[in-house]
Formats: structure tokens, C-alpha cells, sequence
């Protein structure tokens, strides 16, 4: 089983320590499509799975999930969370354990999700303590300083009720000087194109284990098309997601790392556990 780089008390000790102030952005992954953001006193958390609950649910099935990566902390240590996000109703990206857990680290953090996915949410968190936020595709918030945009996500098909619900949807978060797109699970779709190069990208956390219909799972992004995506969107920085959490579901990064050196995407390729600091465009060109 992969060790992650960090993981428990020294993950932690490793957030504590990182700074927090406007003109950088400190960026880990958790594993899976699971990343945590801290910036200016503020922790944002995207699609966290950090449980074993999907190997239990289905040890005894034809669809085994065995992981492949160690979890990297335990969401009850985890503190000062104020946001997080479920961008769709998948296990791996809407765990009712982790949700729960974090809870206790972080109460009253507020959970951002599409339409169609509340009535789930509230299923999955029991009592928990936590702030429910639907925000579909074309929404948008503005609270604190921080906005959040929502942006289609095709997995593998854009769904949207009668009154502009959405089913899965991808975000882009503006913190400070920094803009983050995550896209969720998604395929590629010309209206999510369109509509994340609207926003100058920074940093783009992409899917890269593919579509194959012998896994009989929606699929995703492969790594051709996720260094061909952020390279049309321009984004800065691109980082590949959702590989190597489960043995029957991943895909190599070696085929995302090849097409972007030949496209000259600058990207990188985190570990489970590991940090990725940005400096803002401001504070490098003042360097």
C-alpha cells in the first residue's frame, strides 16, 4: 500500500506551520479527488474521502474497492475548516464519515453542494453540525471575501432539474488573489471549456483516471485530456486528481506528465499528504 508522503500528526504539524497571509497559497493532497486549501486564515476543503467506507460497502461484491493509498489523516484532528465542498453524490466525493467527523474538528462548517444532492447530504450527515450551501452551475457566492462560482461538470452527462438544479457541477474558488478550479468528476464538455476560461486560472485540480466502461462507473477525464483542458484554459498551474486511491479505478500519471511537457503545461504531480505552495502573480513578478 502507497505511504503518503505526511500523514497524521506530521500533516498536521505541516498545516500548522505553513504561513497565512494573502500573497501565498498552500495546497495538500489528501487523496483521491480530496484537497485542502489554506489561505489568509482560511482552510477550504474540496471533496474529502477520508474513511475506509467504500472497501467496507463493497468487500463482499463483483466490484471490490480496494484501496491502494493509506489515509493520510483522521478527519476529527482536523480543524478550523470552514468550507467544504460535495460536488456531486458519489461516496469517494460526499462521505457521510468524513463529513461527520470533520464536524467535530470544525463545527458549523458550511458543506457547498448542487441542488439535486441535498436531500442526500442531510441523509448522510444525521446531526452533524453543518451549514448546508446549494450552489449549482451559473451560481455564484460572494460571503467573506471568498466567491465561489459554479461551473457544469458532464459525469458523464450534464443534468440540470426543471428549476436549474444541478447533479454534479465542478467550482471555481477565488481566495484573495488566487483562482482555484476543481472540476468534480467530469468528462470533457465544450460548455464547461468555455466557461472555466472565463476565469484566468491559477491552479486547476483535474481527474485523470479515464472512461472505461468495463469498471461500470462514470468516467472521467483521462490524462491526455486533463493536460489538454488546462492548457486551453491557460491555467498556470495544473495538478492531476482521482488515481490511486482504488486498485479496480485509477490510472498512471506518466500519460498526464508526457502530454503536458509536450503541450509546455506547467503542471505537477503531488503525493498523497504532500504541500504545494504558490506564491500570488503580484508577489512573482515582484521577485
Amino acid at each position: 500500500m502507497i505511504c503518503p508522503v505526511q500523514k497524521d500528526e506530521a500533516l498536521l504539524a505541516d498545516m500548522a506551520a505553513a504561513s497565512n497571509d494573502f500573497e501565498t497559497l498552500h495546497l495538500w493532497w489528501l487523496g483521491q479527488s480530496g484537497f485542502l486549501v489554506q489561505h489568509n486564515g482560511v482552510r477550504f476543503l474540496f471533496d474529502p474521502y477520508l474513511s475506509d467506507s467504500l472497501t467496507q460497502k463493497y468487500a463482499a461484491t463483483d466490484k471490490p474497492h480496494v484501496r491502494m493509498t493509506e489515509r493520510c489523516v483522521d478527519p476529527h484532528k482536523l480543524t478550523g475548516i470552514q468550507w467544504v465542498t460535495a460536488t456531486h453524490a458519489h461516496t469517494d466525493h460526499l462521505d457521510g464519515e468524513t463529513l461527520r467527523a470533520l464536524a467535530v474538528g470544525s463545527s458549523g462548517y458550511t458543506l457547498v453542494l448542487p441542488g439535486l444532492v441535498v436531500d442526500e447530504a442531510m441523509r448522510r450527515l444525521g446531526e452533524a453540525d453543518v451549514n448546508l450551501m446549494e450552489l449549482n452551475q451559473n451560481d455564484a457566492s460572494f460571503r467573506g471575501g471568498i466567491q465561489i462560482h459554479g461551473v457544469p461538470a458532464a459525469h458523464n452527462e450534464i443534468v440540470m432539474d426543471d428549476y436549474a438544479r444541478s447533479q454534479c457541477v465542478g467550482y471555481i474558488v477565488k481566495l484573495g488573489p488566487f483562482s482555484i478550479y476543481h472540476s468534480g468528476d467530469t468528462l470533457w464538455h465544450p460548455e464547461i471549456l468555455a466557461k472555466v476560461r472565463e476565469f484566468n486560472c491559477d491552479l486547476m485540480l483535474l481527474p485523470i483516471n479515464g472512461n472505461q466502461a468495463e469498471r461500470r462507473v462514470a468516467g472521467n477525464l483521462n490524462g491526455t485530456e486533463a493536460a489538454a483542458f488546462a492548457k486551453a484554459c491557460e491555467a498556470r498551474l495544473v495538478v492531476p486528481c482521482h488515481y490511486e486511491m482504488f486498485e479496480f479505478n485509477t490510472a498512471s500519471p506518466a500519460e498526464f506528465v508526457s502530454v503536458c511537457e509536450r503541450l509546455s503545461q506547467p503542471h505537477h504531480v503531488m503525493r498523497c499528504g504532500e504541500r504545494l505552495t504558490l506564491c500570488s502573480r503580484r508577489a512573482n513578478s515582484n521577485l
